[in-house]
């Protein structure tokens, strides 16, 4: 076997083609866009690289053919994890070989040993949790936009090297043609018949009057939670504009008490189904065909990205309040094309957020792990704690 540093543009190339060499007969995977794989391991657009680090390694079979990939990285937010460097590895692509998958992962964690980490992260993604994090574990169906697929034996690959779970991330999902139960409508009384609160669906017109609201809300929902630094203007006007193409006003709603936002239910159509078929591409005439489908209805899932309450209006109903006014909306809007809601990354160390999404009437479906190796064996394993 030949590991080799991805240095220049064409192993590049290679890096992102791997995937369909491992997946080439698995009808549910659905490819990554290489844009946002790219821009991940770019000092111009990646801010994170500016003080981290990133490598990349493809591995040939001694045929010549390439049979994996990985990458290692130092995230500078996040190195520190309670007096313990942690560095990260993450889009691991493997042939069903153990030999080859310890290579590979010899790669990545010898070169953050060098680099003084004493434990790594995997797989995870060099950026936000958001996105391309996790082994999934269970539930092995069509994922969601940049979500992480993989075959089921990858989670051996990953346990027989060492690695321990670290947490465990959640996907829960309910069926959107099916009513609201009455526990959810008389939890959202209370709350809907207070005439202090209302709520609002952002507008596009609006979007940045509601990208203040969605920071202020974040960051008193948001900010004590491990990892997780207060958001600025600049950061919530640019998630904004990134939404803004293929966003549905419908499924994003604010709630006030007076003039004062309190609350946030962010939720998008997924298009991934939509990109099956570009085959990782994504040029404009990709993205006009996308705008055209989504116009059309043809995206039926709904992606709940992320859902915020400020401290002092938690444990009132609000995410029931929130999840009848979209079902209200929805009795308004027959011509919603949705079937189905998918609530993503919701970490076994976050039950608030567990019990949320099963209030408004959702089961887990899919597993992902994040896994943790301690090179340093003086240091004591411990999980993600859990946020009280």
């Amino acid at each position: 076997m030949q590991l080799i540093l991805v240095e220049n543009k064409a192993l590049e190339r290679v890096f992102l083609e791997i995937p369909f060499l491992i997946y080439r007969n698995d009808p549910v995977w659905i490819p990554h866009l290489e844009s946002d794989i790219i821009k991940i391991f770019d000092p111009q657009k990646n801010r994170l690289l500016k003080e981290g680090e990133a490598q990349r390694w493809v591995l040939q079979d001694d045929r010549g053919d390439y049979i994996g990939r990985i990458a290692a990285f130092i995230n500078p937010k996040t190195r520190d994890w309670n007096g313990i460097q942690v560095g990260g590895l993450g889009f691991f692509e493997c042939i069903e070989s153990q030999k080859a998958a310890h290579v590979l992962l010899d790669a990545a964690t010898n070169w953050l040993k060098e680099r003084g980490m004493q434990a790594v992260d995997g797989p995870i993604n060099l950026g936000e949790r958001d996105a391309f994090w996790g082994l999934l574990v269970d539930g092995f169906s069509e994922p969601m936009y940049r979500a992480n697929y993989n075959p089921p034996y990858y989670q051996d690959l990953f346990e027989s090297y060492g690695f321990q779970v670290f947490f465990r991330q959640f996907t829960y999902y309910r069926d959107t043609l099916q009513p609201l139960s009455d526990d959810i409508i008389a939890r959202a009384e209370r709350v809907l018949k207070d005439p202090n609160i209302t709520f609002r669906m952002a507008r596009k017109s609006q979007l940045k009057e509601f990208g203040e609201h969605f920071r202020t809300i974040y960051n008193e929902a948001w900010v004590n939670h491990q990892n997780v630094g207060a958001m600025t203007s600049d950061r919530a006007q640019a998630i904004m504009k990134a939404i803004r193409p293929i966003m549905d006003e419908r499924l994003l709603w604010f709630a006030f008490h007076g003039n004062r936002p309190i609350a946030f239910s962010l939720m998008l159509p997924d298009i991934n189904t939509l990109l099956r078929k570009n085959k990782g591409k994504f040029g404009l005439l990709q993205k006009i065909k996308l705008l055209i489908d989504l116009k059309r209805g043809k995206a039926e899932r709904i992606f709940g990205v992320i859902f915020g309450v400020v401290p002092d209006f938690q444990r009132m109903g609000m995410e029931s309040a929130l999840a009848v006014t979209l079902e209200n909306e929805k009795a308004k809007e027959p011509k919603l094309p949705y079937r189905s809601l998918e609530m993503n990354w919701i970490g076994d160390f976050n039950p608030k957020m567990m019990k949320v999404a099963e209030m408004v009437g959702g089961k887990i479906f899919k597993e992902h792990r994040t896994f943790r190796l301690i090179f340093d064996h003086s240091i004591e394993f411990e999980r993600e704690k859990k946020i009280i």
